[in-house]
């Protein structure tokens, strides 16, 4: 248990920004599941919007930290191979 008014404060801090960091993951999670099922159902149009829609999610995660760049860039790069695969 936190004793210090310092060590309270983060445990305070820490529990904000586990909150907000959980509902931008939900978000960009939902993003590249629409980007699947858009690929999943064949549909290349709907797949390349759902795509452009998550692209700056994704780095928008990166640079609020929730992400490393190069895992959002190694995702992106291979959901746009798939889209790119659909035509």
């Amino acid at each position: 248990m936190a004793n210090s008014p310092q060590a309270k404060k983060r445990a305070r801090q820490n529990e904000r920004r586990l909150e907000v960091n959980k509902a931008r993951r939900s978000r960009i999670r939902t993003e590249l599941r629409k980007v699947e099922e858009a690929i999943a159902s064949g549909d290349k149009d709907a797949a390349t919007a759902a795509l452009r829609a998550a692209q700056p999610e994704l780095m928008r995660g990166v640079s609020k930290g929730i992400y490393h760049k190069n895992t959002a860039s190694r995702k992106m790069s291979r959901l746009s191979a798939r889209v790119k695969v659909l035509g």
